[in-house]
């Protein structure tokens, strides 16, 4: 991993409105530290923060809020710059072979920073979970950078056969039985009367299927203070493989991006494959054949937050690059064009350090202004904007983190 003195210089295929999506995405991370949820518990009965709540909190099985689409449009946008950074390394003479090489190096070395965050919170081992975002990603943006040397065909080849074998390995997995033993999959009756699965859906229960059975074998095979038995989010490490499809997606539309088409064909061609998605997606999850599940990522989670994220870049991009409307998004492409070290300062300790010396040095009191409830909303938001002060400093000194 490389920390360039000063940035690529701008191009004229670079978009402004991937960047602004991109800071969309990571200013929702970073703004967790808002706490929503926080305050809505101190106002009960609050409707407007109840709905704020939910939208920055992760729905408990089936179903996708704002929170929940997240990591499917980092991992998007991952594809939709591949075809730009193919073309440019290509015209600066780069050979595929060299190019391939470092691609899995990238891979190698992102799935390492996803260890290395989730490691700060362990005591003793690291934690091999591969679980986090980065290391999602990476294992399998090697295969994703071949597939960007192959024609749209074949990329919709690989995608269309990503969904249909994930589906039947979690179909061909035995469901859960009336008398399963959930308590030793960490999941407890009243977590299961509210969000349990039956019937043909059962298949893709929590802690109890395919992946949850393979990471039982895997992650054990990894030094650990003790023996992994379940996750306790129901996250699985083979949800890197239908990840990987919604980074093909993203490959898609950027190959539509950087295409032939008129600027306007291009837009609507996002915006048609984003209804198909999220029409496609429900539809898949109403049938109760696929569940669309963001925690293991189903193959209807991936049509349909697939969906979302082709309606988000066309919008992106109708304002930004059609319409010319640029200066609103610049707090944006702050953040975009350096989402590695936005990832890194909300993941690690950072940005918890950062909000205790807030609190630290300006004083409970000062965050009581609007009444204690509050106190957890102005104290955060003074913390992201330090946040974002520092990616600030790091834009205008053209430092970026790259992989």
């Amino acid at each position: 991993m490389g920390i360039p003195a000063h940035s690529p210089p701008p191009t004229a295929t670079r978009l402004a409105s991937v960047d602004a999506y991109r800071g969309v995405v990571m200013f929702l991370m970073m703004a967790e530290i808002l706490k929503f949820a926080a305050v809505s518990k101190t106002l009960p009965g609050n409707e407007t923060w109840k709905f704020l709540a939910g939208l920055q909190t992760h729905v408990e099985w089936i179903g996708c809020s704002l929170h929940d689409l997240i990591q499917p449009s980092f991992s998007f946008l991952v594809g939709v710059s591949l075809p730009y950074s193919i073309a440019a390394r290509s015209a600066r003479g780069q050979s595929k072979l060299v190019m391939s090489l470092h691609a899995f190096w990238r891979a190698f070395v992102l799935v390492w920073i996803g260890i290395i965050l989730r490691s700060i919170w362990t005591s003793k081992t690291p934690d091999y979970g591969f679980t986090d975002t980065l290391s999602q990603i990476g294992l399998g943006y090697g295969f994703l950078f071949l597939l960007g040397f192959r024609p749209v065909r074949d990329q919709w080849i690989a995608f269309g056969l990503i969904l249909v074998g994930y589906w039947l390995f979690f179909a061909q997995y035995p469901a859960p039985g009336a008398d399963f033993n959930w308590a030793a999959v960490g999941v407890k009756q009243a977590w299961l009367d509210e969000n349990g699965l039956t019937g043909f859906a059962a298949h893709w229960s929590k802690n109890a299927n395919a992946a949850a059975e393979f990471d039982v074998w895997f992650l054990n095979l990894f030094p650990r203070e003790k023996p992994f038995e379940f996750s306790g989010g129901g996250y699985q490490v083979l949800s890197f493989i239908p990840t990987l499809a919604t980074m093909i997606l993203g490959l898609i539309a950027g190959g539509v991006l950087k295409g032939d088409r008129s600027r306007w064909g291009k837009a609507g061609w996002l915006m048609v494959a984003g209804l198909l998605g999220l029409a496609l997606g429900y539809g898949w999850g109403l049938t109760g054949t696929c569940p669309v599940v963001k925690r293991i990522w189903t193959p209807s989670f991936v049509l349909f937050s697939g969906g979302w994220c082709f309606l988000l870049l066309a919008a992106f991009y109708v304002v930004v690059d059609l319409i010319g409307f640029k200066r609103w998004a610049f707090p944006l492409v702050v953040i975009g064009m350096n989402s590695i070290a936005a990832y890194c300062i909300s993941t690690s300790f950072v940005k918890p350090e950062l909000h205790k010396m807030v609190m630290k040095h300006f004083g409970e009191g000062t965050f009581a202004v609007l009444g204690p409830e509050y106190v957890p909303l102005l104290h955060g938001a003074v913390t992201l904007t330090l946040l974002w002060l520092i990616l600030l400093w790091m834009y205008r000194r053209k430092v970026f983190l790259r992989v």
